[in-house]
Order: C-alpha cells, then sequence, then structure tokens
C-alpha cells in the first residue's frame, strides 16, 4: 500500500516563504510522476506543480517564477518551495503520484498565508 505524507504547511505572512516535503512509503521511481495540487476555501482542485520520472517539470501559471518543485531520490521524497507567497496561496496541499495508471492522494497539509 503506497502512502504520501506531506509536511511542512503552516501560516505565513505575504511575501513569506514555505517549503512542503512529501515523503513516499516506497521507492520514488515507483512512480512515473509526482505533484502537488491545491484546494483553496470554495475553489476546485488545481495542480500548482509536477514533475515527471525524467526530471521536467510543469507548474500552474499563477505559481510560476515563484513555486519549484524538486525531488530527492535517496529520500524518496518531494518538495514544494514556495516563495513570495500570496493571500490566494491559502489552500489544503496535496501530494500526488501515479503508478501504473493508479494517482495516490497524501492527506493533506493546510497552508494560509494572511495578508
Amino acid at each position: 500500500q503506497v502512502q504520501l505524507v506531506e509536511s511542512g504547511g503552516g501560516l505565513v505572512q505575504a511575501g513569506g516563504s514555505l517549503r512542503l516535503s512529501c515523503a513516499t512509503s516506497g521507492s520514488i521511481f515507483s512512480f512515473n510522476a509526482m505533484a502537488w495540487y491545491r484546494q483553496g476555501p470554495r475553489k476546485q482542485r488545481e495542480m500548482a506543480a509536477a514533475i515527471v520520472s525524467g526530471g521536467d517539470t510543469s507548474y500552474a501559471d499563477s505559481v510560476k517564477g515563484r513555486f519549484i518543485i524538486s525531488r530527492d531520490n535517496a529520500k524518496n521524497t518531494v518538495y514544494l518551495q514556495m516563495n513570495s507567497l500570496k493571500p490566494e496561496d491559502t489552500a489544503v496541499y496535496y501530494c500526488a503520484a501515479d503508478s501504473s495508471g493508479y494517482r495516490y492522494w497524501g492527506q493533506g497539509t493546510q497552508v494560509t498565508v494572511s495578508s
């Protein structure tokens, strides 16, 4: 059973930074892609950033230039470095991993950005 455990959320002032971590229970190489999704208050869940097995990354336009997704293969962990945070970044952030046509989800971590 694959488990994804997020950490690093919290309360931060606008302009600040946070780094989210997503630790996987298995080898990170077993996933075709990993991503960070977010769901703000009264909003649909949206993809914020993704990284595929080859290392290519993609970002939502709203976070491009501010967020960086990366991974540490040795630690089986994916990170989301979030800089220049804005109140509109407030959301529950979820880690997702794709393997063999199935998507696994973490439990989510709350990020709140105060103005």
